[in-house]
């Protein structure tokens, strides 16, 4: 366990897609965790991700201190993997990405914790001019820092693995759509496996790495838009034209979706991320702050991807080349 041999730890927002991966990897290390979430009652299912008791869900809301109090209570690691990818009433990103990561970081700090570390995200920092999602990031990490300066803040590039957010949904839009929209065709992206950010956040809470420093955390390749959708449609077997979609076209299909009691397809500030660069930056890898701190090897979306994204091929699993069966796997 390393030197803080911590024994119970919290994470907050521990049921969505980083939080089922990471509860795994810590109940096989051997922690007790809980799992701080606004539902516990939906998420049931994490209990089964350990032994019998090792993993509680509990009801904690990170806009409400007192809750954020009791669930850190005892803890010898806080993790923090909330975070507001859209606005819907007052789950606003000043609420949660900032104040609410300030809360944590405050709770953590005045009960003792022993690490704390906090999930952000890759080009914070760059993108902060463009997108209010962004700025609300780079504003939590120095609330974060300010609060527990001895904080591990991690940035990662777009992840993928089973349950994500970005590979499942261009998988469906690949089966149910004629053609396949490039809003930011030339936009730069080093997606990393949720499975190695699970591993680098559990090295950090285990002090493996130097406190108050943010690591910036991307895989082995770094592809364009227009070139993830194509690995989209070679996954899936599907043939759909890529086809440009300008950004102020793409902002007016947004707005509807704006206004719908349902979890956006895009919004207009995510149109203007995909403009933005999202690879690892210069002086993160020459300062030794990306995955090979931690001791990782990034994993090769050619091993995850296919794993999953066989769903969305016309016949599903029958449409999956066997062992050695080349004929097919080339002809797809």
């Amino acid at each position: 366990m390393d030197r803080f041999s911590p024994k119970l730890v919290t994470v907050f927002g521990g049921s969505g897609f980083v939080g089922t991966h990471l509860a795994q990897v810590l109940a096989r290390a051997g922690y007790r965790v809980r799992l701080a979430v606004r539902r516990p009652d939906l998420a049931g299912d994490a209990k089964m991700l350990g032994g019998v008791g090792q993993i509680v869900p509990i009801q904690a809301n990170i806009r409400n201190e007192a809750s954020v109090q009791r669930a850190v209570a005892g803890a010898d690691v806080v993790i923090n993997l909330v975070g507001l990818g859209y606005e819907s009433g007052k789950q606003t990103f000043a609420a949660v990405n900032v104040e609410g990561a300030a809360t944590v970081a405050r709770a953590a700090k005045a009960s003792g914790a022993l690490a704390l570390v906090h999930l952000s995200a890759l080009g914070a920092d760059v993108a902060a001019e463009v997108s209010e999602y962004a700025a609300s990031k780079l504003a939590g990490e120095e609330a974060v820092l300010a609060a527990y300066p001895q904080a591990v803040i991690l940035r990662p590039s777009l992840m993928f693995g089973h349950g994500d957010g970005f590979f499942n949904k261009m998988g469906s839009l690949a089966r149910g759509l004629p053609v396949m929209p490039v809003i930011s065709g030339a936009s730069r992206f080093q997606p990393v496996h949720v499975g190695d950010v699970a591993e680098a956040i559990v090295a950090a809470a285990e002090g493996k790495v130097k406190t108050g420093k943010i690591y910036e955390l991307g895989g082995p390749t770094i592809e364009t838009q227009k070139d993830l959708l194509a690995r989209v449609l070679r996954e899936t077997g599907r043939k759909r034209p890529l086809v440009a979609l300008p950004s102020g076209i793409a902002k007016l299909f947004a707005l509807p979706f704006a206004i719908l009691p349902v979890a956006p397809l895009v919004t207009a500030d995510q149109i203007e991320l995909l403009g933005v660069d999202n690879v690892v930056s210069d002086a993160a890898i020459k300062d030794k702050r990306t995955l090979a701190a931690f001791g990782l090897t990034p994993t090769s979306m050619d091993t995850i991807l296919p794993q999953y994204l066989w769903r969305f091929s016309k016949h599903g699993q029958f449409d999956r080349p066997k062992t050695g069966d080349v004929s097919l796997a080339n002809s797809r």
